[in-house]
């Protein structure tokens, strides 16, 4: 071998190396061509003679060269014979860290590669080195966006082992987090620096008071699509105080797509022009009391005809809000048994196949289906998928993910369903947020959850109802049995913001790997996505329906208002600051309606002056235990609020307020075979207009049967694992 390296140009082994431009596998033939007649030039020989000029370091290879070797025999003996003492305390580290074999078998492999390739030894490797391994083997790959094998697991192990400080994980380390305002600026290379320097210093000033997401937007609106794109058209121009022509050539090119984006109307013309109407009007401002600002107080270029589009633009987005609410809600208890049936089909088909042997038979459904196993298994993963394959379509399944996604699409959808909360509260719910509160006047104890500031800066409580705590219960229970009884504690990343939040029990984490991650956004809503597919949801125009997290936050508000509950109770669970916002989320309401709610709020605080908070009289105390009195029903109790009268006419049956009783499910049979016989006999005897009316209470009873089936299928009370109080002194 060094025979032949000896026959290429350059001062000393690597560089004879790198003149031989080995990076594949070619390069054995190449050797054999240059010693024709000797016998012992042979791949049997030759093979493990590059591999001891390697460990030697005789040479440093190129991962390019490391990827096509393939020898897992040469990345074993690195881990023996240099710095043996290096490798095993970072295997044992990552053993005691809870990685499963495999991954530390693919992390030890990638460090070995590291150490050949920089000819440093395993303890004195940097965060930048496996970053570099990283990007090297990704651009070899071209066209894979995934990380190579083991680079995840070296990254965990180096700095469990105390090698590389920093982030304790690879993917960490690659969130940038937030961007200084000069970089972002500088990200679209505007050519007059006077104008850059002052789009820099507005969007200082303004960022205070904006969070990160807006902020990048309005940075691209002003540095991109306002000034760089005059540059682009205009090179030179120095001045904001922009020539007609100019403006009116800028408008007309803001409002079209690019043809290479599908060309047509862009949908955020107006908050562009907006925004730049702000950075004038602001700067105009300050210059009054600033007088550093005076050179660019210009007049602007957006006069305000240009933007009262808007407001026509907002009633259509609330218009097309109370659309999908309208589209949605109807079909809302079929995407919920949906995700329940799915889950249940899931769990027992993941369990009919863990109960059979490997290429054994087992059915489910109707359907037959061979325990399988992966063919590069090596059996040394912490809890290994279990496959099968479905004999009729030979689709080779992964049961575990799909009983795993099943889970956690019911879990986001009954908990957004139960709470409102935005999906970003959602996944930032821990086991910490479950507090338990007793009631003052009869003591029992309820529960509560925390929801902790997201989009605004006011923490709220909720109070948990037994659905909700069905939910929370059983993902505890599930992340206890598959972490030897903790909720393993995660850090969240906020891609909105770009920060990366404390360590704590988050609920909603699945495990990836060896490690437990929280859901992201778009997860949730792929999951949401995968159960309203299933169902086979259709629009009023016969689309599918399109369903997102928040979706069921306005759904929640829309329930609650026509369920009886006031508006201003609504905004407070939702954490709106404003019942405007909140009347946006309801889709059922007219304007008319929302304002004479309003002024019958505001009319009934004026003739209830504070004064009037004092202790019952007798008489008052009275009327209010008749009231939950007046409560039980024949099928169960009435949730009406004290001291509103029944607007739906005593109709309990229709009624959402009305809570059935599950012993009364039987009468609850009887009235829905009634209520089908008195439709039959009224269809016969042509009374339609009564066949309407008993349709209606007929659906309103099958509703509440099929919610009372749903409840009585939960299993019996979990644990919560609410966090204890220890006592101690202040």
């Amino acid at each position: 071998m060094l025979q032949w390296l000896s026959g290429f140009e350059g001062r000393g082994w690597q560089a004879q190396w790198e003149a031989a431009g080995i990076h594949d596998s070619s390069w054995v033939a190449r050797v054999q061509e240059a010693f024709p007649d000797d016998r012992v030039c042979r791949r049997g020989v030759i093979v493990p003679a590059m591999g001891g000029l390697l460990l030697r370091r005789v040479v440093l290879p190129s991962y390019r060269f490391l990827r096509a070797y393939r020898a897992n025999t040469l990345l074993r003996a690195v881990t023996e014979e240099i710095a043996p003492q290096v490798f095993t305390r970072i295997r044992q580290t990552s053993a005691e860290a809870g990685l499963g074999q495999q991954h530390v078998h693919d992390g030890m492999n990638a460090i070995a590669k590291m150490v050949l390739h920089t000819g440093r030894d395993p303890d004195e490797l940097t965060g930048e080195d496996v970053l570099r391994f990283r990007a090297m083997d990704m651009h070899l790959s071209s066209g894979r966006s995934f990380s190579p094998t083991g680079v995840h697991a070296a990254w965990a192990m180096l700095h469990r082992a105390g090698i590389i400080s920093g982030p304790q994980t690879l993917l960490e380390s690659l969130r940038r987090g937030q961007r200084p305002t000069a970089e972002i600026v500088d990200r679209y290379a505007i050519r007059c620096r006077p104008i850059r320097d002052v789009i820099v210093r507005y969007l200082d000033e303004r960022r205070p008071s904006l969070d990160y997401g807006t902020f990048r937007v309005l940075a691209a609106t002003l540095a991109g699509r306002f000034w760089a794109e005059l540059e682009k058209h205009h090179p030179g121009i120095d001045s904001l105080h922009l020539a007609p022509d100019v403006v009116q050539a800028w408008k007309q090119r803001l409002s079209q797509l690019a043809p290479e984006h599908g060309g047509g109307q862009r949908s955020d013309y107006i908050e562009n022009l907006l925004q730049v109407r702000a950075f004038y009007l602001d700067i105009t401002q300050w210059a009054l009391e600033d007088p550093s600002w005076t050179p660019w107080a210009v007049p602007c270029p957006i006069r305000r005809g240009d933007t009262v589009g808007i407001y026509k633009k907002r009633r259509a987005v609330v218009a097309r809000m109370h659309q999908r609410v309208r589209d949605m809600l109807p079909h809302l208890n079929t995407i919920l048994d949906t995700a329940e049936d799915y889950r249940t089909e899931q769990a027992v088909l993941l369990a009919k196949a863990a109960a059979t042997e490997v290429d054994g038979f087992f059915e489910h459904v109707g359907v037959r289906y061979q325990r399988a196993i992966r063919k590069s298994s090596t059996g040394r993963e912490r809890t290994p998928s279990i496959l099968a394959v479905d004999t009729t379509s030979s689709e080779l399944i992964n049961l575990s993910r799909r009983e795993d996604e099943a889970f956690w699409a019911w879990a986001v959808i009954q908990t957004l369903r139960h709470t409102g909360v935005r999906v970003e509260e959602l996944l930032e719910i821990t086991q910490l947020a479950l507090v338990s509160y007793r009631l003052a006047d009869t003591g029992e104890t309820v529960p509560l959850l925390q929801i902790v500031p997201s989009k605004s800066d006011e923490e709220r409580l909720l109070l948990v109802s037994p659905e909700l705590a069905h939910v929370l219960a059983t993902i505890i229970s599930r992340l206890r049995d598959a972490n030897d009884g903790t909720v393993p504690l995660t850090r969240r990343y906020d891609d909105y913001e770009a920060t990366t939040g404390p360590t704590l029990p988050h609920l909603f984490q699945r495990r990836n790997g060896w490690r437990n991650e929280v859901i992201t956004g778009g997860t949730a809503t792929n999951l949401i996505k995968l159960i309203v597919a299933r169902a086979q949801l259709t629009d009023a125009a016969g689309q599918p329906l399109r369903c997102t997290p928040h979706d069921f936050r306005r759904m929640f508000a829309t329930e609650a208002v026509t369920g009886g509950l006031p508006v201003h109770i609504a905004a407070r669970i939702l954490g709106h600051h404003n019942l405007t916002t909140t009347q946006a989320y309801l889709a059922v309401f007219q304007d008319d309606l929302i304002r004479s709610y309003r002024a019958f709020l505001d009319q009934r605080r004026a003739t209830r002056p504070t004064s009037e908070y004092r202790e019952p009289t007798e008489d008052e105390w009275r009327e209010f235990e008749q009231h939950f009195a007046l409560r039980q029903l024949e099928l169960g109790t009435c949730a009406r609020p004290y001291g509103t009268p029944c607007k739906h006419e005593h109709a309990c049956v229709r009624c959402p307020m009305l809570r059935v009783d599950p012993r009364q499910r039987s009468r609850l049979i009887a009235i829905v075979r009634s209520l089908s016989e008195r439709i039959a006999e009224a269809r016969l005897n042509g009374w339609l207009g009564e066949v309407q009316g008993l349709q209606t209470s007929l659906n309103a009873a099958e509703a509440k049967l099929a919610a009372l089936d749903r409840a009585a299928k939960r299993p019996g009370p979990v644990p919560l694992g609410l966090p204890t109080i220890t006592g101690g002194k202040p």
